[in-house]
């Protein structure tokens, strides 16, 4: 990036986005601070350290640019997140799929309609406080690449970025060793979110209470708990409360044979069947979809196998994996069985240090049912 730009920089109200926008002011930058205002109630987002985008957040990031001496603005992007990010978590839910509402959002609302605005007002780059980092390669292409430090990375929230995308993207934490660190700078300039707790869990569900925030948009509905051999061992109140991986509180009125435990392998919206299953049949060997973008330039011939590491989770360690495009979808192939994959979720492609893409997981194929020819939507 070069200096001098004119950066609108993204201010939650966290400390991360507050270190940003002066590390961007002291690099000479033209800098704009702006709150996005998400809910049409903001008040009912932030319960302690849960949640986000609250007046109170507001208030704080405007605190911090007056402190540093800068322009500040709260824009209202309520409808677009509503639409983009609350309406598309109900709709995956209902489908039953996993979603991850913050990939939705920095794809949707911090990466394309916030940039999309800043583009238009004149601005050179958006800034935020991800730990990540932009790089430029020999050939002048940008590239994503993971931050300094492992534990606070968050280039894989950010995996759904494109090229043109990266291009006007400025992270100023990415090479900070700790958030220690960033504490010790908030408090060294002066900032009183200093010590502010960070958020966590979905900022629009701030009780962490999902399924029930799901039974009140998209109903209740009695229907079967199944074996994956179709045999009934159970009943359950909604399909929406279930996830691929989960244990607890499947209250199954018939033991498995064998005595052990029983996994959600699936959920099957379209007969309200949950299907349920042994620890082994969450095994993932196979995992693709068709929502694939590039973070940068593809490879040379995607449609060859390429190695390279697979991220299923923001916090997941990372897989080694084979992967191709095939007949319009990302397949991405571990070398070692992933474990309770969900459709819905995001599988992040890395080649070393760079991210290389990403899609929306669509289908998997069940370890255990490798060679028996049969995929499934879910974990089955």
């Amino acid at each position: 990036m070069l200096e001098g730009m004119r950066v609108l920089a993204a201010m939650s109200g966290g400390v991360d986005s507050a270190v940003a926008a002066a590390r961007a002011v002291e690099a000479g930058h033209e800098v704009v601070g702006v709150h996005l205002a998400l809910s049409r109630m903001p008040g009912t987002l932030r319960t302690g350290s849960r949640g986000c985008c609250t007046i109170e957040d507001s208030m704080d990031a405007r605190r911090v640019a007056d402190k540093i001496g800068i322009p500040f603005y709260v824009w209202d992007f309520s409808e677009r997140f509503k639409a983009d990010v609350i309406d598309d978590f109900v709709a995956e839910y209902s489908a039953g799929r996993t979603p991850n509402p913050c990939m939705r959002c920095n794809e949707r609302i911090k990466f394309a309609a916030l940039l999309e605005k800043a583009l238009d007002l004149g601005f050179d780059a958006v800034c935020t406080g991800h730990y990540a980092a932009v790089v430029t390669d020999a050939r002048g292409d940008v590239e994503l690449h993971r931050a300094a430090t492992w534990a606070k990375d968050q280039s894989y929230v950010l995996g759904v970025l494109t090229a043109e995308q990266l291009a006007h993207c400025l992270f100023p934490l990415g090479a900070t060793p700790s958030k220690a660190e960033i504490r010790a700078e908030a408090a060294a300039r002066g900032f009183s979110v200093a010590s502010k707790p960070d958020s966590h869990d979905i900022c629009f569900i701030p009780d962490g209470d999902t399924s029930g925030w799901l039974a009140e948009r998209v109903g209740t509905a009695t229907g079967e708990i199944v074996d994956r051999s179709g045999a009934v061992v159970g009943s359950h109140e909604g399909a929406h409360a279930f996830t691929v991986g989960q244990r607890r509180g499947l209250n199954l009125g018939r033991p498995a044979p064998d005595g052990r435990p029983r996994f959600v392998l699936e959920v099957k919206p379209s007969s309200n069947q949950v299907v349920v299953g042994p620890k082994e049949a969450l095994d993932i060997a196979e995992i693709a979809g068709s929502r694939y973008t590039w973070a940068g330039r593809a490879p040379e011939q995607p449609e060859l196998d390429f190695e390279c590491e697979v991220q299923i989770r923001a916090h997941a360690d990372p897989v080694e994996a084979v992967a191709r495009v095939r007949d319009g979808e990302l397949v991405v192939t571990p070398v070692r069985p992933l474990n309770g994959v969900a459709p819905g979720q995001t599988a992040v492609v890395y080649v070393g240090t760079r991210v290389l893409g990403q899609c929306t997981i669509d289908r998997t194929v069940a370890a255990d049912l490798v060679g028996a020819g049969s995929t499934a939507g879910g974990g089955a």
